[in-house]
């Protein structure tokens, strides 16, 4: 069975889901934020690098002098504070939980910056985790903010289903690999966000090759790259192939993603 829906049948589904929508589903920011423009990172599968990608948009971002916040939607995988090498516990105030900061000035909020223990795990279900995510929008003091990226959780389950309705989501930039089954999953993703009425601004290949220091031969470890048969075929224009650089790993894994500097995703950023 074909994957493609026709004009009726997505008609059908849009029609369905706005009679399913609930009003007022979007959850006002708190007073001491002012969030200009919010992008979600979205994946259909985990461990594609998903949490790479927005590090490298939001360290992009704020390079060129923005002020940049990071709101990690992943509560049960959450990674973010790690690549910045951010460690400790947020704090209340009389304005509300008040962000931990990079050494640049990123501003980042994350189930980990809560917890006594970062690596204890968090066992929570699906309505809690969500109501978790929408909390990070209304009671963290975010400030002035000119961009926000949300690094959501894999898949198309209850927390992009949250950020969606509940945040302001100027659009969003999805993550995939060059295996064929993550493309199937990945055409789940850009679905939801279709149906959601949220634009899909850039499509990332991560992993998609490794260049050989010695010869300088690009080689496509995980199959040929299929990033530019996706764009044309969900009408995505801005696309990137982010290849595969040990030394980078080893910076984020350090916490160290703010040394990174690379130009990667400067398509995808150019279009933001």
């Amino acid at each position: 069975m074909s994957e493609e829906l026709t004009k009726e049948q997505q008609e059908a589904m849009d029609k369905a889901f706005e009679r399913s929508m609930p009003e007022g589903l979007r959850k006002v920011q708190n007073e001491y934020s002012n969030v200009k423009k919010v992008y979600g990172v979205l994946s259909g599968k985990g461990g594609v690098g998903k949490s790479l990608v927005t590090s490298l948009l939001a360290v992009s971002a704020a390079r060129e002098g923005k002020k940049v916040a990071v709101l990690d939607a992943d509560i049960t995988g959450p990674s973010i504070p790690k690549s910045f090498g951010v460690h400790g516990k947020t704090y209340g105030s009389d304005m509300g939980i008040v962000p931990l900061q990079t050494k640049s000035g990123i501003k980042l909020m994350s189930i980990n910056l809560l917890v006594d223990n970062e690596e204890d795990p968090v066992i929570w279900r699906g309505p809690v985790i969500a109501g978790a995510v929408t909390q990070f929008w209304t009671d963290v003091a975010w400030g002035n903010i000119d961009v926000m990226f949300v690094d959501m959780p894999p898949g198309t389950g209850d927390v992009p289903l949250t950020v969606f309705q509940s945040l302001p989501i100027d659009g969003i930039i999805v993550v995939t690999s060059p295996q064929e089954l993550v493309e199937m999953i990945v055409g789940k993703a850009m679905k939801m966000a279709s149906m959601m009425n949220v634009p899909v601004v850039g499509l990332v290949e991560n992993m998609s090759y490794f260049e050989c220091p010695d010869c300088g031969k690009k080689h496509e470890i995980f199959g040929k790259s299929r990033i530019e048969e996706m764009g044309r075929r969900f009408g995505v224009e801005n696309i990137a192939r982010c290849p595969i650089v040990s030394e980078v790993a080893e910076k984020v894994d350090n916490g160290e993603v703010e040394d990174v500097n690379v130009d990667w995703l400067s398509p995808i950023y150019k279009s933001l």
